[in-house]
């Protein structure tokens, strides 16, 4: 094998590549295990090679943050692809814009301006990556597109008709996405390995065959100013369970415009403010019920 494949197959799955908060748990059949923990919960990252230069990871959280102790490289030829199946994740651009995905929701970007940290604001977060070495993975569509008598996907176009400008496509699931990924998280071990290399050659076709400038979704990108404004009225509510604190009171205390606070809560929680404190109230409730020795009448107090 090249040494520019054998380095590309085995780069995403380093800890150089998922930042120095992650360590390995588990090694074997070419599947590695990263686990991330800290006061904020643990996540688990299954990572499979594919082919050389295009790798899938499953990513299960169950934390709020993961920081790095120093920024990841920067990976100017990578593409990441991510699916969410449940709970929210943060995109964060270089400009200190963001952007959050949903249940549904499918993003592409380019790993051009790595972060330092990944947020999830629901602190439950389960989807796909698929990460992909355009230097590498050109190689190898190329060999498989011969092998087919089929033109192969130009990853090169791709890049540029969704990521040009270093923005972020983001897009809701149609039918066809949907059908991709579901099978994806449902497929057995005993076929994982050839039926995802199937999986991801129908994700790549998929997107380079979609007219995506109709599926693409416009959404409006927050600022990291009202993005910790927004945290800080969560924890503020959050401290404060036994209180009914009303809207106007939040504006006022927080300085930010009653529309504005609305509208940029539900984008980075998925809820408007009541209705996710009232959830929040009664996930704290049955953990309180299970775990302490508390009576009803205290709880609900």
């Amino acid at each position: 094998m090249p040494a520019q494949n054998a380095l590309s197959e085995s780069f995403y799955r380093d800890q150089a590549f998922y930042g120095t908060a992650s360590q390995i748990i588990a090694k074997e059949d070419g599947c590695s295990v990263f686990k991330m923990e800290n006061e904020t919960g643990e996540g688990i990252m299954t990572c499979y090679p594919i082919f050389p230069g295009i790798e899938l990871v499953y990513n299960d959280m169950h934390i709020a943050v993961v920081r790095s102790e120093q920024n990841k490289l920067p990976r100017p030829d990578v593409m990441e692809i991510n699916h969410c199946r449940e709970g929210r994740f943060e995109c964060e651009f270089f400009d200190g814009r963001t952007a959050y995905l949903g249940a549904g929701d499918l993003a592409v970007n380019m790993l051009t301006h790595p972060t330092s940290s990944s947020w999830f604001p629901l602190s439950h977060y389960h989807g796909i990556s698929v990460m992909v070495d355009l230097s590498v993975a050109k190689d190898t569509l190329r060999q498989i597109s011969l092998s087919m008598n089929e033109a192969p996907v130009d990853l090169d176009a791709l890049r540029d008709r969704l990521c040009g400008g270093d923005t972020c496509f983001i897009m809701r699931a149609t039918d066809a996405i949907q059908h991709i990924f579901s099978e994806l998280y449902a497929v057995p071990p005993a076929i994982r390995s050839g039926y995802s290399k199937l999986k991801v050659l129908e994700l790549l076709l998929f997107l380079d065959a979609a007219e995506l400038s109709e599926l693409r979704e416009n959404r409006a990108y927050i600022t990291r100013i009202q993005t910790d404004t927004i945290r800080a009225i969560r924890a503020y509510l959050v401290e404060h369970l036994d209180r009914h604190i009303t809207l106007l009171e939040l504006s006022k205390r927080f300085d930010i415009p009653l529309t504005t606070m609305k509208q940029t809560f539900k984008t980075v929680y998925g809820d408007i403010i009541g209705t996710y404190i009232q959830s929040y109230r009664m996930q704290k409730a049955m953990w309180l019920i299970q775990e302490t020795d508390q009576s009803i009448t205290a709880i609900a107090g």
